[in-house]
């Protein structure tokens, strides 16, 4: 199976001298559900933001489905970009768009076919169990219900790899549930999803693998792990 995410030897200094990622060498593969865990500072934001290359590391390689993304140009990352679905704890939505809008946006900018737009955004709010919601507006949606129609974005353009940053960290525990049985349902149909989260609970009842952070290096690679942290 091939690596969907490698990283060989990443080091990430930021320029007040501070050294979040430490020589970190890891790979993923396709299909794979990866928890990134560990307390606050200890690089897991750094991380994830290296991963859709929000930064590029001071040294080292991160080859995303086979491609050197730390030399990539900068005209370049937004075509990188869409092959890397994205989900953030604050949503994201545009405010003036539906729900429909705003996943349909993610594929009118990489100018699909209206046709495929169409039965695309279907699909995927069906996958997250929004279609009677296709009309509303995100202010007048849950905050469980715009995290879904964030991750409905972020996976219209099918993307191999699912990029999840706190996804949870706004939410109420039965709704995080919630969203986690979506992530399960699109993990099942083959994308790879990397997670940082803080969240124990998910963490130690949905085993997936855990990569534990502290001081920018992976202190634990565990495979059906469990969060393993007090918080």
């Amino acid at each position: 199976m091939d690596d969907v995410i490698l990283m060989q030897n990443v080091w990430k200094a930021y320029p007040n001298g501070v050294m979040a990622l430490n020589g970190i060498d890891l790979s993923v593969k396709q299909g794979e559900f990866v928890y990134i865990v560990g307390p606050s500072g200890a690089g897991k934001s750094t991380f994830i933001k290296m991963i859709f290359r929000e930064l590029k590391p001071t040294r080292g390689k991160i080859f995303i489905n086979n491609k050197n993304i730390a030399n990539l140009r900068e005209r370049q990352v937004p075509y990188f970009r869409r092959k890397i679905g994205v989900v953030f704890q604050d949503f994201r939505l545009l405010p003036k768009l539906t729900v429909y809008e705003n996943v349909a946006f993610a594929l009118e900018v990489i100018e699909e076919h209206p046709r495929q737009i169409k039965r695309r955004v279907m699909e995927v709010l069906d996958l997250v169990g929004l279609k009677h919601k296709l009309r509303s507006f995100p202010d007048q949606l849950s905050g469980g219900e715009q995290q879904r129609v964030s991750i409905a974005r972020s996976i219209c353009n099918r993307p191999p790899v699912l990029i999840a940053d706190e996804p949870t960290g706004n939410l109420d525990p039965e709704t995080s549930w919630q969203i986690m049985d979506v992530f399960r349902r699109i993990n099942e149909q083959g994308t790879t999803i990397v997670m940082a989260t803080h969240n124990r609970d998910i963490v130690n009842k949905i085993r997936h693998r855990v990569l534990a952070l502290e001081g920018g290096m992976i202190v634990r690679d565990q495979q059906e792990g469990d969060y393993g942290y007090e918080d």
